[in-house]
């Protein structure tokens, strides 16, 4: 029983095998066809006010907005006592004055509510040894998680509205 107790606690946590857990860089791919860019037929100026305008209309509040870096967050309350935030970071690139590439990465924290409750007793010496509690409680939210969202649907809906309004913006002038 000591020899099986021995071995979970020299193992690293979640990993129930034994085996040394694999580290998070040995996942990353480097593949052409990530999805986290895109080409758009617009100048890098016109491609990232796009961005900034796609994060406006979906509740974004946009932090910093510049000609090729656009940067903003949103908000959620999912649960009463879990929050999350989205927050992306676009930069446009490109040297050509018709089409520039799009890098888009968002990011997703977890939140929780943390509860903390703070006690202390009150002796009377006159009286005798009287302890009456006083107490008092905090919330603070504490980050639980945080990772870049994988490339996928979110992304291709996030890059099908800078399309639209790159289009809308190209046929109104």
């Amino acid at each position: 029983m000591a020899a099986l107790l021995g071995g979970c606690a020299a193992t690293k946590p979640g990993n129930l095998l034994g085996r040394p857990a694999e580290p998070v860089y040995t996942r990353e791919t480097f593949q052409a066809d990530e999805k986290h860019s895109r080409l758009v037929d617009a100048p890098v100026a016109e491609a990232c006010e796009a961005a900034r305008r796609a994060l406006l209309s979906q509740g974004y509040v946009v932090s910093r907005a510049e000609t090729r870096l656009v940067q903003g967050a949103k908000r959620f309350q999912p649960e009463g006592e879990v929050h999350v935030e989205i927050s992306f970071h676009i930069v446009c690139a490109g040297e050509g004055e018709r089409t520039a590439t799009m890098f888009v990465s968002a990011q997703q924290d977890r939140y929780v509510l943390k509860k903390t409750s703070t006690a202390a007793s009150v002796g009377v010496s006159a009286i005798g040894s009287i302890s009456v509690p006083v107490g008092s409680s905090e919330d603070s939210l504490v980050k639980v998680a945080s990772e870049t969202i994988p490339a996928g649907v979110f992304y291709d809906r996030f890059f099908a509205l800078v399309q639209q309004l790159l289009k809308v913006k190209s046929e109104g002038g």
